[in-house]
């Protein structure tokens, strides 16, 4: 589920978890680098967005009393750009998620990729999946997750972005976000899910989960889901579009795309999981969905 069972027996090629404190991984790793957790990256397959022409990097965005760091690219010296609330896998606000943001950036949106686990831990730092699940993907509550992205909203706006277009999307763990935040944000116009849980048990910090929430969807989703995933059933995929389909008028308007052969983590083009395919035809329908649905 999520992570956990994926990477198989990549753990053993990892080396030993790096010795950051959590202020020198937010200070040194917002956007660069890439988790011990998915060490060796592909180096063969990385996608590089150059940046020239945006402005990026690390940016601050005040939640209440707290500094959240998180990841911006934009077209440089432009305002009233459309948003896109950019929501990372498990390992954080790494090189991979940096460069999605940047691709955003060259078809004229912002992009804000928060970091979200910096209250409960250093994402980036855990060479074993298990630990990281459990020492801190575990401990983060929902509520304060829409609390954080609420804020990262209210922070474009303040710069001058056009919040009215204003979508969202993520990978695995972020791709289940992503269904939160459209059930939670009455403004938000559509949202792009990729192989995102879709059911799981009620928490103390995860009370609901997708399938419980469709009939409060404010945005339509397309959820991108991977045929071969092991963590998420394609019968969770039959279920989730049969709650959607008596759902509200955003959750009839949802859509998914199944691609038959490919697993989990499919965009990660960092990982022997990516399927260029796949990801090059999720990432054309994502831009597409945005544009269909008042995010552009």
């Amino acid at each position: 589920m999520d992570e956990t069972s994926l990477l198989g027996d990549v753990n053993a090629l990892v080396p030993p978890s790096r010795e950051f404190s959590r202020r020198d991984f937010v200070r040194t790793s917002v956007g660069t680098g890439f988790a011990a957790a998915v060490l060796p990256v592909c180096a063969q397959t990385v996608v590089k967005t150059d940046s020239a022409g945006l402005v990026v990097g690390e940016v601050t965005i005040p939640v209440g009393n707290f500094k959240m760091p998180a990841y911006r690219a934009a077209p440089e010296g432009k305002t009233g750009l459309p948003v896109v609330l950019l929501i990372s896998e498990i390992f954080g606000v790494h090189e991979h998620i940096a460069d999605v943001a940047r691709r955003f950036a060259r078809q004229g949106y912002c992009a804000i990729a928060p970091e979200l686990f910096v209250r409960q831990g250093d994402a980036g730092s855990y060479g074993e999946i298990a630990k990281l699940m459990s020492e801190v993907v575990a401990k983060v509550p929902d509520a304060q997750v829409m609390g954080d992205l609420d804020a990262t909203v209210a922070w474009a706006r303040a710069q001058g972005m056009d919040t009215g277009k204003l979508g969202i999307t993520g990978f695995c763990w972020g791709g289940r976000i992503t269904w939160l935040y459209a059930a939670h944000n009455p403004a938000l116009k559509a949202g792009v899910a990729w192989y995102g849980r879709l059911v799981g048990a009620a928490s103390e910090l995860t009370p609901k989960h997708p399938l419980d929430l469709v009939a409060g969807l404010n945005g339509p989703v397309l959820g991108l889901y991977g045929g071969q995933d092991a963590g998420i059933p394609l019968d969770t995929v039959d279920k989730m579009k049969a709650a959607l389909a008596g759902g509200s008028a955003a959750a009839r308007k949802s859509e998914f795309v199944v691609y038959p052969d490919a697993p989990h983590a499919f965009h990660a083009d960092y990982r022997p999981s990516y399927r260029k395919d796949a990801a090059d035809d999720g990432w054309k329908r994502c831009l597409a969905w945005f544009k269909a649905n008042g995010v552009a």
